[in-house]
């Protein structure tokens, strides 16, 4: 398989002011594959410590963080002699070890021509607890679910996506409608890596849904096992309201839908913790369309994703041929696959927000900000290309760039331009 993120890689590799980089992401979006693939392809080692199964390295920074004997114990354990720039040290579910995160610092400082990866699947839950962190002394890098564009490449239809990456919708239209059909496909199996590499191996749905379900056990797992007590029960119930949440034609969360009277304050926790475990997407609504949209957030009203379609899937118990035959997945769960399947194509690259007016029914489901433009962008999970709320965004806000995505093909207008749902990446 291939990951785009592995570029993201390489530049931090090549980079001048390169520091450790401490990889994020949810349990099983496939870091440790990806940081080892890295390293097999450019550099001669890795010294690779994993301190959730290797017990015994994980009091390695607890006495002192005296970076020549942590370099000698690491080469020691992983059998790997350690040259600068030739080996990567990459220390997997770091969190587990004591004083790791900590312990960066001075890899930072005393060894700065070490090539130093963390990474972790609690990272999120570890970093906002109180430990000495060290601010500035590392670099970030999330990693999330294969996007359609990895899903394709995966299957090995890459030159569908290159062609629509560059843009040649002349071309794409000749094939719109089979790039319709894996998208629906793309919809059931989704990005978990284990589960796109099951299907591109036997091609059997059955087998995918079995691992997402299997995957989504472990998150249940890691609730009882990681959070607090006294919030797991929350946590419980806001993952398990998520299809509900996004069933509704106005997907704004609501607390009341949690449990009958429940409040904001008794779920905030419980919503931070899934949000810090990266199993989760909050997204704001903005007061006001103005740049910056970050400034205008209205802390009060948001909507939640889950990570990944394909588990939204699983936990809404959508079957095969809700999904795969016809059109009756672009009409039924009221859009929420292909809204959640916008989400996340626009995050890789963006901070979307969405914008709901007050006292009206206009919305807007996805703003973005672009080279000091606030670009509206509405998504229709059928051919329906009425866009009353978008038009009036427009005008009012003298908008220079608006985007319909519709399972319609590239249309260039006045006022919009219409893109193919699976062209969202292109964005």
């Amino acid at each position: 398989m291939n990951r785009y993120a592995i570029n993201d890689l390489i530049k931090w590799k090549k980079s001048s002011r390169r520091k450790p980089l401490i990889v994020e992401g949810a349990r099983q979006v496939g870091k440790t594959w990806l940081v080892t693939e890295f390293a097999s392809r450019f550099y001669k080692n890795i010294a690779y410590v994993n301190f959730e199964d290797q017990k015994n390295m994980r009091e390695l920074f607890a006495e002192n963080y005296d970076i020549n004997r942590i370099l000698q114990t690491i080469s020691l354990a992983t059998e790997t002699p350690i040259y600068p720039g030739e080996t990567l040290i990459f220390l997997d579910e770091i969190q587990e070890a004591e004083n790791g995160i900590t312990a960066l610092k001075y890899f930072q400082e005393k060894a700065p021509e070490q090539h130093v990866i963390a990474a972790g699947s609690l990272l999120g839950i570890t970093i906002h607890k109180h430990i000495s962190f060290p601010v500035g002394k590392v670099q970030f890098m999330t990693l999330r679910p294969m996007s359609f564009f990895e899903f394709l490449d995966a299957i090995g239809k890459e030159s569908l996506r290159e062609v629509i990456e560059a843009g040649n919708f002349e071309i794409v239209k000749s094939f719109s409608s089979k790039l319709s059909e894996l998208l629906k496909t793309y919809y059931y199996i989704g990005g978990m890596p284990e589960v796109v590499l099951s299907f591109v191996r036997n091609n059997d749905y059955k087998e995918a849904r079995e691992i997402q379900n299997e995957i989504l056990k472990s998150y249940d797992l890691d609730f009882s096992k990681h959070a607090p007590l006294e919030i797991v029960p929350r946590i419980r119930q806001l993952w398990n309201s998520i299809p509900t949440q996004l069933s509704r034609e106005n997907r704004k969360f609501i607390f009341g839908l949690v449990k009958e009277g429940a409040r904001a304050r008794e779920y905030e926790t419980a919503l931070q913790w899934l949000i810090d475990a990266g199993l989760i997407y909050k997204i704001q609504n903005v007061s006001a369309p103005k740049i910056p949209l970050k400034s205008y957030e209205d802390s009060k009203a948001f909507k939640i994703y889950t990570l990944d379609l394909g588990l939204l899937g699983a936990m809404a118990e959508l079957d095969e041929k809700t999904i795969i035959d016809g059109n009756r997945i672009f009409v039924e769960f009221k859009g929420a696959l292909t809204e959640q399947y916008v989400l996340q194509e626009l995050i890789l690259h963006h901070t979307p927000y969405y914008y709901s007016k007050s006292n009206s029914k206009q919305e807007i489901d996805f703003l973005i900000q672009k080279e000091g433009e606030i670009i509206p962008i509405e998504v229709k999970a059928e051919e329906n290309l009425k866009a009353k709320s978008l038009s009036q965004f427009v005008a009012e806000n003298k908008s220079t760039e608006a985007y319909r995505l519709s399972m319609s093909p590239f249309r260039q207008e006045s006022w919009l331009t219409n893109i193919p749902l699976f062209a969202t990446e292109t964005i």
